[in-house]
């Protein structure tokens, strides 16, 4: 009689704990200009919130009980107060702070051999725009698909330029590095460092020959500088997959590959997905 009455109580106590989802693989919280926040955010109804910062839609993953909005900071973001926007089905709508602390990126000076990589001609101006469009519709790119945040390196090398450097091309100001180079030989496999969907592939001015992956719910990563592209747009990939090999296509002063990670269509650290915490 014990034991039945045990196992009775067992069961009814499985009946009234909620269940609890496994915990999500986030990234590195690291509240900077460039960094990723994570903020609790609160379902309603047992619905979730749309989530947007800075004009971009954030992506809202279940950790555990949890809804954490995994909000990519934008390198120009001014150290403070910043306010996430939610919005709910049902119509109600609210607003959430969260702080940004400062950060100083140090500066890196490179020399450019190719004089139209540091100033274009009027042609190559008319072709810059286009592919920032591109690039703009790309980073947009929004699937529901729940995204694995732990990365694995897309390359194995030594680290030739690290997030957030202040750039100058043959002494002249450039925007800030917007990715992760990591150097290695030309032909050197890249893998996919998560399962994603091939969103677009091409051949930029700039980046020469790319890939963008979609990880879900606005994940987005690049890799630039290519020899061979090995996948095409629309293309399954699974974590390791082969998608190209490095090069020096493009604005490059050598071989390595350019690898950018994007949330709300934000360039963000890229070791933050690989359990490092940048200095």
């Amino acid at each position: 009689m014990y034991i039945l009455t045990r196992h009775v109580l067992l069961l009814l106590s499985l009946l009234v704990i909620p269940f609890a989802l496994p915990a999500a693989n986030l990234p590195e919280a690291l509240n900077v200009p460039g960094g990723v926040a994570l903020e609790s955010v609160e379902a309603r109804d047992r619905v979730p919130p749309e989530v947007s910062f800075a004009d971009g839609r954030v992506a809202v993953v279940e950790d555990g009980e949890d809804l954490i909005a995994v909000v990519g900071i934008p390198l120009d973001t001014q150290p403070g107060e910043q306010w996430l926007d939610m919005r709910w089905p049902n119509g109600v709508h609210a607003r959430q702070s969260f702080m940004v602390e400062p950060k100083n990126y140090e500066t890196q000076y490179l020399t450019i051999t190719d004089e139209r990589k540091v100033e274009p001609l009027a042609e190559d101006l008319e072709r810059i725009y286009r592919e920032q469009a591109i690039t703009s519709e790309v980073l947009a790119t929004w699937t529901p698909r729940s995204p694995d945040f732990a990365f694995s390196s897309p390359v194995e090398g030594p680290i030739s330029s690290v997030y957030g450097l202040r750039r100058f091309y043959n002494n002249q100001p450039r925007s800030p590095h917007s990715g992760l180079d990591i150097a290695a030989a030309k032909g050197t496999p890249i893998r996919a460092p998560a399962a994603a969907t091939v969103i677009h592939t091409g051949e930029f001015f700039f980046s020469g020959n790319v890939v963008y992956l979609s990880h879900g719910q606005g994940l987005t990563t690049m890799y630039a500088h290519m020899t061979e592209i090995k996948v095409e747009k629309g293309q399954q990939v699974s974590k390791g997959d082969v998608i190209g090999t490095i090069g020096q296509t493009g604005r490059v002063t050598g071989p390595h590959l350019h690898w950018g990670v994007y949330l709300n269509s934000t360039p963000v650290d890229p070791t933050l997905f690989l359990g490092e915490t940048p200095p």
